[in-house]
């Protein structure tokens, strides 16, 4: 009888002791590598590499790679880092193993150049929607390229995770690719014959703002109305949305009122009051995109923003160099090579207006940092989409800022540059930089010049190439004292030097 109690009470008390030994084993910590550490990666070759993950707090890690085995503790909160010693670029998979009670592999692995691609949807804009799409994927059969696309996330404080997969290029795959990106590697990939890694961090329609690290945003007492702005504009439009509704509502049901009596109706339909500002909160896509990827080895980063800061274009040089420099201090790489795209020809709304050519100005700024670069797109856009097709050529561009600045190569990789601008009678000769073997319109007359008195009331201009200089005047202006090359939203630019590539935007009223 005893027996027969004591296993009616014994069973549910073990039943009970395995069920809590399954539980904590679903709970315990497995051994995990960080988000840059999937199958298919490429690390940065010739520089110290950090690797990283998370285990239970305590738990000992020994992380392999190569020749190389290296061991650490997870801290507090679980994480570890360890670093591997600078290892020559690779071609043949390696494995990258972190074990500890648990073990984390990465395979076919490869060491090259990586490069963080960042900013917003010309950034993300896939090769899939790029021109000529359907010939470069069939094309895309470059297995020492590599992409991951870091899932958009937002956070107000630095993430410690986040997610993606890196994918080995083929036209199965390369679709999905930033074309900016990819059209970069596939110039760099064969000549310089080591692999390419590109992690695309970009999202579509973010301001430069909340791309910037908080520490940034606090260094200049100039960048102190930015949170306030986000406060009250993510204020203001809830209410204008549901006061937009509330009138669409209303006026539906005037219209159907009208439609079912027989009478005509013509009232406007309401239309919604579009409030310029940031859609997204400062710092938050460093916060959730760029903090959980640091401190990863880079050979630098590709940066295509700025259209939506269009309403605050004479704050962004400030702000874009402010970013760099903080990138750059959270990357601890010295004056990592920091390439972007300026703006290209977009009307937005006003072809003559200058909200872009204020952003495209406040980029070329940001030259004055070490180990700058910028390919200039001025010609290379649509007027009437701020999506340009032309990818390639972007690409290309970029690839050889960074073939010189990065790979130590003597080629032209900038188009002219103003230097001076000196009074000759009712004419300014303009000076360039980068003229190369001399200007040109290729056979057209030049276009886009602007010329101003003393009054600063700016005419159309007329500009006559002399050898490496320009000559401009117009007849309204006897006695010119500033110019302006292409300084609007929309310019038809054409003028270039030697080897093909565009002059910048620029004026001396400023």
């Amino acid at each position: 009888m005893r027996c027969q109690v004591a296993k009616t009470s014994v069973l549910p008390t073990m039943r009970a002791l395995l069920c809590l030994l399954l539980v904590a084993a679903s709970v315990r910590a497995d051994v995990t590598l960080g988000p840059l550490f999937t199958d298919h990666a490429v690390l940065q070759r010739d520089k110290t590499l950090p690797i990283w993950g998370r285990a239970e707090p305590g738990e000992h890690v020994i992380v392999s790679l190569g020749e190389q085995k290296v061991g650490t503790t997870a801290d507090d909160s679980g994480r570890w880092l360890v670093l591997l010693e600078p290892m020559a670029a690779a071609t043949t998979p390696l494995e990258l193993t972190a074990e500890g009670k648990t073990t984390a592999k990465a395979t076919d692995v490869l060491l090259g150049d990586v490069w963080l691609c960042s900013g917003q949807s010309n950034m993300e804009w896939p090769v899939s929607k790029a021109a000529n799409a359907e010939a470069e994927i069939a094309a895309a059969n470059l297995p020492l390229i590599r992409h991951i696309r870091i899932e958009h996330a937002q956070a107000e404080r630095a993430a410690a995770e986040a997610k993606g997969a890196w994918e080995t290029c083929s036209p199965q795959t390369v679709g999905a690719f930033s074309a900016v990106a990819y059209f970069f590697a596939r110039e760099i990939q064969p000549r310089m014959n080591v692999p390419v890694g590109l992690i695309n961090c970009s999202w579509g329609g973010t301001e430069i703002e909340c791309w910037m690290n908080p520490a940034s945003l606090a260094s200049n007492p100039d960048f102190s109305t930015i949170g306030e702005r986000w406060t009250q504009i993510s204020a203001q439009r809830p209410v204008k949305k549901a006061e937009y509704e509330k009138a669409l509502a209303e006026w539906t049901a005037e219209q159907a009122g009208a439609k079912a009596r027989g009478q005509k109706f013509t009232l406007p339909r309401p239309t919604e009051t579009v409030i310029p500002g940031p859609t997204f909160p400062p710092s938050s896509l460093f916060n959730g995109m760029i903090a959980p990827l640091l401190p990863c080895a880079l050979t630098g980063v590709l940066w295509y923003q700025g259209e939506s800061n269009w309403y605050n274009g004479t704050e962004y040089g400030d702000l874009f160099t402010a970013m760099i420099q903080g990138w750059r201090r959270h990357l601890g790489q010295g004056d990592l090579p920091f390439l972007w795209v300026q703006l290209a020809n977009f009307k937005g709304g006003d072809p003559a207006g200058v909200d872009l050519a204020l952003v495209r100005e406040g980029q070329s700024q940001a030259l004055t940092l070490p180990n700058t670069g910028q390919a200039v797109a001025i010609d290379i856009g649509d007027r009437n989409d701020v999506h340009p097709r032309n990818k390639q050529e972007v690409g290309r561009r970029l690839a050889l800022l960074a073939r010189e600045l990065v790979y130590g190569a003597r080629l032209d990789v900038s188009g002219p540059t103003f230097l001076s601008a000196t009074r000759e009678g009712p004419a300014l000769r303009i000076r360039f930089a980068h003229a190369g073997t001399g200007l040109t319109a290729h056979s057209k007359p030049l276009q886009s010049f602007q010329l101003a008195g003393a009054d600063g009331r700016f005419r159309p201009a007329v500009a006559r190439i002399d050898k490496d200089t320009l000559l401009v005047s117009a007849k309204d202006v006897p006695e010119p004292a500033f110019v302006r090359y292409a300084f609007v939203n929309a310019p038809e630019a054409n003028l270039y030097n030697g080897a093909g590539l565009p002059a910048a935007p620029f004026r001396t009223d400023k």
